[in-house]
C-alpha cells in the first residue's frame, strides 16, 4: 500500500472557535488537523481561526504555549487582546478591505430605510391602512444632509464616497485630522451638534466605549439621526433608548447592539427605529471573501512565517 507523504507528515494543529463555512472548512483540513474548543490539547495547538465576536478570551490564550497565529474572520479584533499577543510574539489577523463596500453599504440602507420610514410605510400597506386612509404621511429627503461620521478609516471613507451622489457635506471625528476634504472636529459632541445624521463605524475597544453618550445624542437633536455600524459597545444604548422614547433623538438605525444576540425588548418597541441583526458584511460574495482571507492567511504562515492583513498592533513581528 502506498502512503502519501502528506498523510505521513504530521500536520499542525488548529483550534477552530466558533463556526465556519464548508469551503473554509475544506480548505483548513487540508493543511491542519482541526480541534473544537471541547476537546484539544493546549501544548499542540500553533494557530486559531475564529471571529469578531467570540476571539481568544485570555485565559485560554495564555494556555496556548506554542500559538503563532489567531485569523480573524471579520476587521473588528476587539475580543482579543491584540497587544497581548503581540508582546507574546503572536500575530493576530483579520479581514479589512474586503468588506468596506458592503458595510457602508449597510449604513446608507439603515439611514434612507429611516429617512423614508421605510419599515413605517410597509406596514401601513401590509394592514390596509393605504386603502382605508389614503396616502401614507410624508416622509424626509435624505439629499443634501450633513452626515457626521464617526471613525474615517477604510469603510468610513467608502460610507463617504457612496453619499457623495446625495450631495451630502460630510463632516468627521478621529483621533487625529485627516488629510481629506472633510470638515474635520475633534469635539464629537460639537459634531453631532451641526450635522443631520451620526454614523458610527468606529473600532470597539475601551477607548470607545459609550462614547456616543447621553450629551451626544441630545446634542443630534429630535430631528437627527444615529446610525451604528461599527460596535454596540461604542453607544451607550439605555441612553439612546430614553432619548428616542423622549423625542431628544429623533430616529436610529442599528446593526450592532449591547449584548448581541439579545437585545431589550424596549429598543424594539420603538417605532423610531430600524434594527438588523448584525448582517453589515452579511452577503454572500462578501462573507465568501472574508472567509477566503482568513484562511489565506493561515496558508500563507504556513508557507513562510507571514500573514496578508495583520492587525496594527501586529505589523511589525
Amino acid at each position: 500500500m502506498v502512503i502519501s507523504a502528506r498523510k505521513l507528515a504530521k500536520m499542525p494543529d488548529l483550534l477552530q472557535i466558533g463556526g465556519i463555512t464548508d469551503t473554509m472548512q475544506e480548505r483548513l483540513a487540508a493543511a491542519f488537523t482541526i480541534h473544537q474548543l471541547d476537546a484539544f490539547d493546549a501544548d499542540k495547538i500553533t494557530h486559531v481561526v475564529t471571529n469578531g465576536h467570540d476571539g481568544v478570551n485570555p485565559d485560554l490564550m495564555a494556555s496556548l504555549t506554542n500559538l503563532k497565529v489567531i485569523s480573524g474572520y471579520g476587521v473588528g479584533y476587539d475580543a482579543v487582546d491584540a497587544n497581548e499577543a503581540a508582546r507574546r510574539g503572536i500575530i493576530v489577523t483579520h479581514t479589512p478591505n474586503v468588506l468596506n463596500e458592503e458595510v457602508a453599504t449597510t449604513a446608507l440602507l439603515l439611514m434612507l430605510s429611516c429617512y423614508r420610514e421605510v419599515l413605517r410605510d410597509d406596514e401601513y400597506l401590509r394592514s390596509g391602512e393605504w386603502e382605508a386612509k389614503g396616502n401614507a404621511p410624508l416622509t424626509r429627503s435624505a439629499d443634501n444632509q450633513t452626515v457626521g461620521i464617526l471613525g474615517l478609516g477604510r469603510i468610513g471613507q467608502a460610507i463617504a464616497d457612496k453619499l457623495a451622489p446625495w450631495n451630502a457635506k460630510i463632516l468627521y471625528h478621529t483621533r487625529t485630522k485627516k488629510v481629506l476634504p472633510y470638515t474635520y472636529y475633534d469635539d464629537l459632541t460639537a459634531m453631532a451638534r451641526d450635522c443631520d445624521v451620526l454614523i458610527c463605524i468606529t473600532p470597539g475597544g475601551p477607548s470607545t466605549n459609550k462614547i456616543v453618550n447621553a450629551e451626544v445624542m441630545e446634542a443630534l437633536g429630535p430631528k437627527g439621526t444615529l446610525i451604528n455600524v461599527s460596535r454596540g459597545s461604542v453607544v451607550d444604548e439605555m441612553a439612546m433608548i430614553e432619548a428616542l422614547k423622549s423625542g431628544k433623538l429623533g430616529w436610529a438605525g442599528l446593526d450592532v447592539f449591547e449584548e448581541e444576540p439579545k437585545v431589550s425588548q424596549a429598543l424594539r418597541d420603538l417605532p423610531n427605529t430600524v434594527l438588523l441583526p448584525h448582517v453589515g458584511s452579511g452577503t454572500m460574495e462578501t462573507r465568501a471573501a472574508m472567509g477566503a482571507l482568513v484562511v489565506d492567511n493561515l496558508l500563507q504562515n504556513l508557507k513562510d512565517g507571514t500573514v496578508i492583513s495583520p492587525v496594527p498592533e501586529c505589523a511589525g513581528l
